[in-house]
């Protein structure tokens, strides 16, 4: 057994050698999980002392510094008020996503509330987090999802089914005719496609070794051609004057938004930033 509060300060070295940019919240987060508590707690005890850590510790900061990613070893991810379960097979939810949530929440609060509950449909939906983020938080919300890797649809179900959030999840291809029963009725899209330009190889280990390719590359040098795809799916959904937002890399916060204007197919076409001040969701409107 080690002592807690010396072994978490050693694996923070460790994984900061490693050239982990979040170690020290990492080695708290991988203490939580052996102990079974959450990182407040295993911080108060850090200050109280007394406590020991598992042999099992080393074990997972040693795979954590070989730059497996920290939710593959805890088998969890948290996004917004949500606890997901992720591994391998499935993108790992990132923050900067939360701001599209942010942005779709704002939009159905705009909606008239004396219409219908709202419709919601979420493309490449990978481990459900923004479909489940939005039914969680909008209850009165009708969502559906789709999601083209099985494994990934397999991960989505299991988080749906375990948050208990009624949200219809099909295993489909994104950029193919979806949900014909709602077409042109409904009142958002939300999309966060593939969207690497091909031969824009990752840098960090977690995303290039880790995260699954069908969830991570948009099918062009541009890196555009499937959110393209899928954006067109969400034109024959969206009603008109509804919105669709699009998660795309910092580097496609102008050739985005410029695309989708080309089309005719949208008005009101605005980029937002993420946290950090960088390029992250394109919003447009339905043309009528």
């Amino acid at each position: 057994m080690t002592d807690l509060r010396d072994g978490i300060r050693a694996a923070a070295g460790q994984l900061r050698a490693a050239g982990v940019a979040s170690a020290d919240v990492d080695a708290v987060e991988l203490a939580a999980h052996v102990l079974g508590a959450d990182a407040s707690e295993v911080r108060r005890l850090m200050v109280l002392g007394g406590r020991s850590l598992p042999p099992t510790y080393a074990v997972l900061v040693d795979e954590r510094a070989r730059r497996v990613p920290l939710q593959h070893l805890t088998g969890r991810a948290h996004f917004r008020r949500l606890t997901l379960a992720v591994g391998p097979g499935v993108f790992v939810p990132r923050p900067e996503t939360e701001v599209l949530v942010e942005l779709a929440l704002a939009e159905l609060g705009q909606l008239p509330s004396e219409e219908r509950d709202p419709r919601v449909v979420d493309l490449c939906s990978g481990s459900g987090a923004i479909a489940l983020a939005v039914k969680h938080e909008w209850p009165d919300a009708e969502v559906r999802g789709v999601e083209l890797s099985p494994d990934a649809y397999a991960w989505a179900v299991a988080n749906r089914d375990r948050l208990g959030l009624d949200v219809t999840l099909v295993n489909g291809d994104a950029t193919a005719e979806c949900f014909p029963d709602w077409a042109g009725t409904v009142d958002l899209v939300t999309v966060n496609p593939p969207y690497i330009p091909v031969g824009a190889v990752p840098l960090d280990p977690e995303v290039r070794d880790h995260d699954p390719e069908v969830a991570l590359y948009g099918g062009s040098e541009d890196g555009l051609a499937i959110p393209l795809a899928v954006v067109r799916v969400a034109a024959r959904l969206l009603r008109p004057g509804a919105l669709v937002l699009v998660e795309h890399a910092d580097s496609q916060g102008e050739s985005l938004p410029r695309r989708l204007v080309s089309t005719g197919l949208w008005v009101d076409v605005v980029d937002h930033p993420d946290l950090s001040g960088r390029p992250r969701v394109t919003t447009a409107r339905r043309a009528g």
